[in-house]
C-alpha cells in the first residue's frame, strides 16, 4: 500500500510522516542488529527494496507485516512509535527545542557512522577514556562546550 500523500496546495507526493517514522525506526533496529537490507528481506520474505520502501516511508507497513518486523528484529511492536510526535504535545510549541534535539539524535544514529560511533564507543569501559574521547570531539568542532 501506497503511503505517500498529495499536498493540498500543490501535487508534489510527500510520505506520511508516521510512515517516515516507522521507517526509520525500522532502519536504526535493522542497523543496530548487523543485518543489510538484503538480509532482513529474506528472513521476511521480501525484497531488499520493499525494505528500503519501507525505511523510506514511500510505502506504509501493514499491521501483520509490523508485527513480522518486531519478531525478526526482536523489539515489541511499540518500539517503532517510540519518540513519535503526535502534534497534541507542548514539545512543539515555540521555545521547547527538546523534540528537535531528539530528531537530530535519531538522524544521527540512523547514519552508518552514527551507529558505528555508538556501538564503539559504549563497549570503551574505562570512563576517563570516554571523557577524553567527549573532549577530543568537542575541540573538534567549532562551538564551545557548555
Amino acid at each position: 500500500m501506497d503511503s505517500i500523500s498529495e499536498d493540498k496546495n500543490s501535487q508534489i507526493r510527500r510520505p506520511n510522516p508516521i510512515d517516515v517514522h516507522v521507517g526509520g525506526r525500522i532502519r536504526l533496529r535493522r542497523m543496530m542488529n548487523g543485518l543489510s537490507q538484503e538480509r532482513l528481506g529474506e528472513q521476511m520474505g521480501l525484497t531488499f527494496q520493499q525494505i528500503q520502501k519501507y525505511e523510506k516511508g514511500a510505502n506504509r507497513v501493514g499491521a501483520s507485516r509490523l508485527y513480522q518486523l518486531a519478531q525478526v528484529l526482536e523489539v515489541p511492536v511499540s518500539y517503532f512509535f517510540e519518540d513519535l510526535e503526535t502534534g497534541g504535545g507542548s514539545s512543539n510549541a515555540p521555545g521547547f527545542a527538546e523534540g528537535r534535539s531528539q530528531d537530530f539524535v535519531l538522524e544521527f544514529l540512523n547514519t552508518r557512522e552514527g551507529l558505528e560511533l555508538n556501538r564503539s564507543f559504549v563497549k570503551i569501559q574505562d570512563p576517563e577514556v570516554r571523557r577524553r574521547i567527549i573532549d577530543l570531539v568537542r575541540s573538534l568542532v567549532d562551538e564551545p562546550t557548555q
